[in-house]
């Protein structure tokens, strides 16, 4: 196998690195606890949508997902479900906890979110394959 993913007339790879950041930068995931919940309930969401996690790690306010995702579907769309995945499983098993920090029922992330594709060769590496290409 060559690394790629095959799709009907298709041929790809194509890795995305993630951050989502907690609505207004609420250090939640200073708890182990809520860090490992947040994860799990990430990696569930991958699996429920077909996408793959290659890593992944909690900072205090924010989550770094590197991802292996499929041409059919956005980037937008990967962090919508993502967010609304974990943000309903998080309400669900720490709402006490959610309830005291956000006065908004059902909020946890920020609305923005940081994406970059990531190859498995620099650009520049790409650039000089192109000139040299006719």
């Amino acid at each position: 196998m060559d690394g790629y993913n095959r799709g009907g007339h298709s041929k790809f790879n194509l890795k995305v690195h993630i951050i989502f950041v907690t609505k207004y930068r609420k250090k939640f995931f200073k708890s182990n606890d809520r860090a490992n919940d947040v994860k799990q309930f990430l990696y569930d969401a991958t699996k429920k949508y077909g996408y793959i996690i290659i890593q992944m790690e909690t900072d205090k306010d924010h989550v770094h997902v590197l991802l292996e995702c499929n041409l059919k579907v956005s980037i937008s769309d990967i962090v919508k479900q993502l967010k609304q995945y974990s943000t309903w499983h998080m309400w669900e098993h720490h709402e006490e906890y959610l309830s005291k920090q956000y006065w908004k029922h059902r909020i946890f992330w920020s609305d923005g979110y940081f994406a970059c594709s990531i190859g498995e060769v620099s650009s520049a590496t790409v650039q000089k394959y192109i000139e040299s290409q006719g």
